[in-house]
């Protein structure tokens, strides 16, 4: 470990995940809070699962399925083929052991808990010291608009579709009236770093900073504030960022990227494929930090974390 000042990650997806793999590496993790997106979060038989969330906790605790990028390794599915068998809903597949998770979450939560406590709860329980905070503990739900069918669900759109039909419009249901969760906004205030992860830009960091608050917490950091551009060589690496971002009116690119994030960030994290992009970020108002972005492994994730906490410190 070397010494750094408290980071606090805005955080979503794999990506989001992957980083702070590699940032618990390089800064004391109890100096570390993720807040997490819970615009994915969805009701399935009954039970509250927090796709976002557990990819986070997951992947930190060494038990995620790296080959899918969500869910618990070694997983069975008896669970999902007893469903099937009735005809239950069983597109988004659930393992049996991550079962677990959700009805532990569903019955804390019937119980009177809230979803930063029972997040917390089920963080400790994996043996993690970071904070792991949802962003808000109201209804927040990430709504796409599909050229010529209309509105669905996010998860509609993302797993069952697949993300593989185009989207003109996107939403976040709820967020007027939602309050960040108890903590977020010191954790944004008081940290000596905030760090927005290489997440999907529009449907992962979006809804964070649609909560009333969050948004501006952030702006009053931005001197302190690094991003880490999700978008390499135009491409996304892992989901659709690319083709949204493209979709719908922005660029996808680093430039783009930087763009987006200006007015949030002093610096942004661009790779090296990018490196000839480096000005062009720069015109658009945000420091250009050029290094290797892509997580190969914990090694990498690490040597990513470094550059970005130094970005700003």
């Amino acid at each position: 470990m070397t010494d750094a000042p408290a980071v606090t990650v805005l955080a979503g997806g794999v990506g989001a995940a992957r980083f702070l793999q590699g940032l618990v590496q390089v800064c004391p993790p109890e100096d570390i809070t993720a807040v997490v997106n819970t615009a994915d979060d969805v009701v399935l038989h009954g039970l509250h699962v927090s796709p976002d969330v557990d990819t986070v906790v997951y992947t930190l605790a060494g038990a995620i399925d790296r080959e899918r990028g969500w869910g618990l390794a070694g997983e069975t599915w008896q669970a999902m083929d007893a469903l099937e068998r009735y005809g239950g809903v069983t597109w988004f597949r659930l393992g049996d052991r991550d079962l677990g998770t959700h009805l532990y979450r569903a019955h804390r939560l019937a119980q009177g808990a809230g979803l930063a406590e029972v997040t917390g709860e089920i963080a400790r329980a994996w043996g993690l010291d970071l904070t792991v905070l949802p962003v808000t503990e109201d209804r927040l739900e990430t709504r796409v608009t599909v050229v010529d069918e209309g509105e669905i669900g996010f998860q509609e759109y993302f797993v069952q579709r697949r993300h593989d039909i185009p989207v003109e419009g996107v939403r976040f249901a709820g967020a007027e009236a939602a309050r960040p969760a108890a903590g977020v906004l010191p954790a944004v205030a008081g940290a000596g770093v905030v760090v927005i992860a290489p997440s999907n830009p529009l449907v992962s960091i979006g809804p964070l900073l649609a909560v009333p608050g969050v948004r501006e917490a952030v702006i009053d950091r931005r001197d302190h504030t690094v991003a880490v551009s999700p978008i390499v060589g135009g491409r996304a690496l892992k989901g659709p960022a690319d083709r949204m971002l493209d979709e719908l009116g922005h660029e996808s690119s680093a430039v783009g990227v930087a763009r987006l994030y200006a007015p949030l960030a002093a610096a942004l994290v661009i790779d090296e494929i990018d490196r000839d992009l480096a000005p062009a970020v720069e015109a658009e108002g945000v420091r250009a930090v050029v290094t290797d972005t892509v997580m190969r492994d914990p090694q990498t994730a690490a040597e990513l974390a470094r550059a970005t906490v130094g970005a700003v410190r």
